[in-house]
């Protein structure tokens, strides 16, 4: 199941997209005792981040909350450039959730042995669904050359790839990351991509309408096999649409 929503703002998509947060949370937790959520880096989630922490900090049961990441860059974690960093600065550093819920990628340690310390991470936590960890909510973003989490279009095998974890390598800057596979996120029950600004707009037109050419970015393979994905625009992003 795959749905657009369109915002006639960035401001109007975050605020939707807590209150959805909010409600998918209490929902889920009627049946089941944790959340697992997985954050997205970037631009759009900094809005979010500050808008969880102005107006949900105590609207959310975060003790129940157990929160991850689709990616991170190879730094430390007060780096400037650290998804985790950036999300602890912004919002979790002032929740009240237990420091055995916060999860991250350790940027800093060797890539290949942290993508393989990471998934076990995430094996020995999340349940698992046909063989495969099932979060309740991963958060994407889509990049300008349509990758998200850190698979790029050079890197087109990590979506189907059998681990949980891989290093990737930003096609430009070269610089190593870690993400999660495309097998995993597809087996997720929600996704939810953030999306706004005009420079998304042509690329997001190419995926959403399957224009030809569309299969070479990452973001197309995104295609749950038996969740709910949805795509959070701004009018910006959707005026190709």
């Amino acid at each position: 199941m795959q749905n657009i929503i369109i915002y006639p703002t960035p401001n109007k998509l975050v605020k939707n997209f807590a209150r959805h947060l909010k409600n998918l949370t209490e929902e889920t937790l009627k049946e089941k005792d944790l959340f697992h959520l997985v954050l997205s880096g970037g631009s759009t989630p900094k809005i979010l981040f500050k808008e969880l922490n102005k107006n949900y900090s105590n609207k959310i049961d975060w003790s129940k909350i157990h929160i991850y990441w689709g990616d991170e860059r190879c730094v430390e974690p007060e780096s400037d450039e650290s998804n985790y960093g950036e999300a602890f600065r912004l919002f979790i550093s002032h929740l009240n959730i237990p420091e055995k819920n916060i999860h991250r990628i350790i940027g800093e340690n060797d890539p290949e042995k942290e993508a393989k310390r990471y998934s076990k991470e995430i094996v020995d936590n999340i349940p698992i669904v046909d063989k495969i960890p099932q979060f309740d909510l991963i958060i994407l973003g889509l990049g300008t050359d349509g990758h998200t989490a850190s698979i790029f279009p050079d890197q087109l095998e990590f979506i189907g790839s059998a681990k949980i974890c891989k290093v990737a390598v930003h096609p430009i800057t070269k610089q190593k990351r870690i993400t999660l596979t495309g097998r995993v996120i597809n087996n997720s029950k929600n996704v939810a991509f953030l999306v706004i600004s005009d420079d998304k707009s042509s690329i997001l037109s190419e995926i959403l309408n399957k224009k030809s050419g569309y299969k070479q970015y990452p973001a197309s393979y995104i295609n749950l096999k038996n969740g709910k994905l949805n795509w959070y625009l701004d009018k910006n992003s959707s005026q190709l649409l």
